[in-house]
């Protein structure tokens, strides 16, 4: 039987409690295993000394091995190539900001440098869309909560990470379970990442959007739209058709009002597909009584075989500018970050077969300057 990975909370919550142990227990192991990386689970201090057997005999402080981290040209973006127990890979991107190199209303804002995290949920993905190399992987496996946690873990030896986005590869509303409970892991001690600071990103899986206010409160959400009506979605998008935009946009304001809190639209700009003047007007029309920001996203290329093409400049300012001036829709056109190393956004892809990387994924721009 595999071992579990020892930031698999719920499982070493459980044996612990098996054997008459408090979990309180938990979080000092957890912090020992970030402290000392390559250490025997036998060694971890202050325990009781039933705790010692458990964690020798079914738990491991890694499952996963870090294989491969790529810098980008100007060392803003690292690739990190994630080797997993079951022998498939997953990547995860770092991204570098400094705040005070950027703008708000035009003064100078304070703060310094940053770091974001693009995790993964999955191996592959179900959902297929047509702009995205990881629906070309198709869907391997969902990852354990311990799988991503250690992403996180890995990360956090380049660069202190104040910020985590599930923008990699998957869906990760599919992997539900895993996702809350590595959220709260990552938002409790030792990592104490706020809530606030986390984003999830969603094709738009409704069921799963509707638990999200009771599971994760104060946690961001994003959701990849990418066209204003129904059609022209199931064309790029065939998983939308399980997703009705009306019944979506429906969980989206019953979301808003029960959290209060502003809704993140991804729109990736396919040229002549979605980012016409009518599609900005179609969008303006649907997102008007919502609290939202609307990130317009570069199409990156993901191989020979894409029939899509990016959108102009010209087409995503003017699209841009209908969405701010009609409808005072919040609206940024996302810096993209780590191409050089395909670090890109819809670039993520692992080529199994060859255990090389060959892909990546990255954020909008940084994403707590969306929340001012």
């Amino acid at each position: 039987m595999a071992l579990r990975s020892v930031f698999d909370g719920g499982a070493l919550r459980a044996e612990l409690e098996s054997a008459g142990i408090s979990p309180n227990f938990v979080p000092l192991i957890w912090k020992y295993v970030l402290q000392v990386p390559g250490c025997d689970l036998g060694n971890v201090p202050s325990l009781p000394s039933a705790a010692y057997p458990i964690l020798r005999s079914k738990f491991r402080p890694f499952t996963s091995s870090l294989s491969a981290a790529i810098d980008s040209k100007d060392h803003l973006t690292t690739k990190l190539l994630i080797t997993l127990q079951n022998g498939n890979s997953v990547e995860a991107v770092i991204m570098r900001y400094d705040t005070r190199l950027g703008k708000y209303n035009g003064k100078p804002r304070p703060g310094g440098p940053r770091s974001t995290l693009c995790v993964s949920s999955q191996v592959g993905c179900k959902m297929g869309c047509k702009f995205c190399a990881t629906g070309t992987m198709g869907f391997k496996n969902n990852l354990s909560t311990g799988e991503i946690v250690e992403q996180l873990v890995y990360a956090s030896r380049f660069t202190n990470i104040r910020n985590v986005v599930f923008m990699g590869m998957g869906e990760p509303l599919n992997n539900y379970a895993a996702l809350v409970e590595a959220i709260h892991i990552m938002t409790g001690f030792p990592f104490q990442i706020s809530p606030k600071r986390i984003t999830v990103s969603t094709v738009g899986i409704i069921h799963a959007i509707n638990k999200l206010p009771g599971d994760l409160p104060n946690v961001n959400l994003a959701v990849s739209l990418h066209a204003p009506d129904q059609d022209v979605r199931c064309h790029i998008m065939p998983a939308a058709r399980a997703f009705p935009i009306g019944k979506l946009m429906d969980a989206l304001q019953t979301y808003q009002k029960n959290t209060q809190q502003k809704i993140f639209i991804e729109y990736i700009m396919l040229d002549g597909v979605n980012d016409l003047e009518l599609h900005a007007h179609q969008l303006g029309k649907l997102l008007e009584t919502f609290h939202v920001v609307v990130n317009l996203i570069p199409f990156n290329p993901i191989g020979s075989s894409s029939s899509f093409k990016t959108s102009s400049e010209q087409s995503v300012t003017r699209f841009q500018k209908v969405l701010r001036g009609v409808y005072n829709i919040r609206t940024t056109i996302r810096q993209e970050m780590g191409q050089d190393i395909s670090g890109a956004c819809g670039q993520l892809v692992v080529n199994l077969s060859e255990q090389r990387s060959t892909g990546g994924a990255t954020l909008l721009t940084d994403i707590e300057d969306l929340h001012i």
